[in-house]
């Protein structure tokens, strides 16, 4: 299956721009024969802690909307995350798969960035995802979810492709590097790392997405401008890579 990869800017807090910039970015990569398409997190706002006035409903909101519609007029699986509110709590930042058929998935990042207050916004989310997408397992995590290796361990086994959506500062631009290849090698699985470029909110992004294999070799990767990624994900490396080299089988909790 090909995965793409939409590194891309964002106007800050314009979902209508936003949307509008997307939408050819989406065709190309469908144009590639992508059958899985990822955008960043917080595609449509920028990585804004404004949770009150950006916050979408989790039923009608807009941005999973663009989601669905777009994935419906491509005929993709199209995923990014979105600021969206949930009954009985605060907002949060969840990551929206949406299916070409109209099915949608949730993954609620379970790591909250509290260095940029973040947990005092959003709501942490408490469950891991996985979703088979034509064949393909995929988990998907946001962001600082990265610099926590427990979660894409505990569904190693049951996983071939990890989506890792980011808005991750140039500041740390080498930790994301590491540990998207440090999460392929050590799980024998695939990595998607998407993050975005440019600058909002006082903070300059690098982009530096990548697509990585099970072995933590880089298969795609793009720095500095927006670009669309794409690579082959197959099911079968991440078998014969965990068969001859068995590593995970000596893990012990």
């Amino acid at each position: 299956m090909k995965v793409a990869a939409v590194q891309h800017d964002i106007v800050w807090e314009d979902p209508d721009a936003n949307f509008a910039h997307l939408e050819p970015m989406v065709a190309a990569a469908a144009g590639q024969g992508a059958r899985l398409v990822v955008l960043t997190e917080m595609f449509a706002t920028g990585f804004s802690m404004a949770a009150e006035r950006i916050a979408e409903p989790a039923v009608g909101g807009r941005s999973a909307e663009f989601l669905a519609v777009s994935a419906a007029k491509h005929g993709v699986w199209l995923c990014g995350s979105i600021p969206e509110r949930r009954d009985g709590g605060r907002p949060c930042n969840q990551l929206v798969l949406a299916g070409p058929d109209g099915t949608a998935h949730r993954y609620a990042k379970i790591h909250p960035f509290s260095y940029a207050g973040e947990h005092e916004h959003y709501e942490a989310g408490t469950a891991t995802l996985t979703v088979d997408v034509e064949g393909v397992r995929v988990s998907p995590f946001v962001c600082y979810d990265l610099r926590f290796p427990e979660e894409p361990r505990s569904v190693a086994e049951e996983t071939d492709l990890y989506v890792v959506v980011a808005n991750w500062p140039a500041a740390r631009r080498r930790h994301w590097r590491v540990l998207l290849q440090a999460r392929a090698i050590e799980n024998q699985a695939y990595v998607v790392g998407v993050n975005r470029v440019g600058s909002g909110d006082g903070l300059d992004y690098a982009g530096d997405s990548m697509i990585v294999d099970p072995m933590g070799e880089v298969l795609a990767s793009a720095a500095g401008g927006e670009a669309v990624l794409v690579a082959d994900v197959d099911p079968a490396v991440v078998r014969q890579v965990r068969t001859s080299l068995p590593f995970l089988a000596d893990r012990r909790d």
